[in-house]
């Protein structure tokens, strides 16, 4: 499975086929934001394109909208991450994963960071 994050600090997790992909909120930003206490999620089936808001997070600091990093349909929820917002903060890139993504558009895999780049900008 190949990891890939944007300059919002999502990251991305795409299988092998391409055919989905994994979102959630990287470590940097879960501890930026601090204790979550509310996840909204996308609908299931609904289509989404890149760079607009899919979810929406709130910790006791701030409210924060999570972006699509790609164009397409979203196939699944976390819904276990609405019921228990803490899962974002406790395993962000695991169990707290938000939502997943039929990727319509596979030019726009190449637009995303690599772990070095992200790195870069998550300091």
């Amino acid at each position: 499975m190949e990891i890939r994050y944007t300059a919002e600090h999502e990251w991305v997790a795409i299988d092998g086929n391409r055919a989905g992909a994994t979102v959630g909120i990287t470590d940097y930003a879960q501890r930026a934001l601090g204790d979550l206490v509310f996840v909204q999620l996308p609908t299931v089936g609904s289509a989404i394109s890149r760079g607009a808001v899919a979810a929406v997070v709130e910790s006791v600091k701030a409210a924060s909208d999570i972006y699509s990093p790609l164009t397409g349909r979203i196939i699944a929820v976390n819904a276990a991450t609405v019921s228990d917002p803490s899962l974002v903060n406790t395993d962000p890139m695991g169990a707290g994963w938000l939502f997943k993504i039929e990727c319509s558009d596979a030019s726009e895999l190449t637009q995303l960071l690599d772990e070095s780049a992200y790195r870069q900008i998550a300091q």
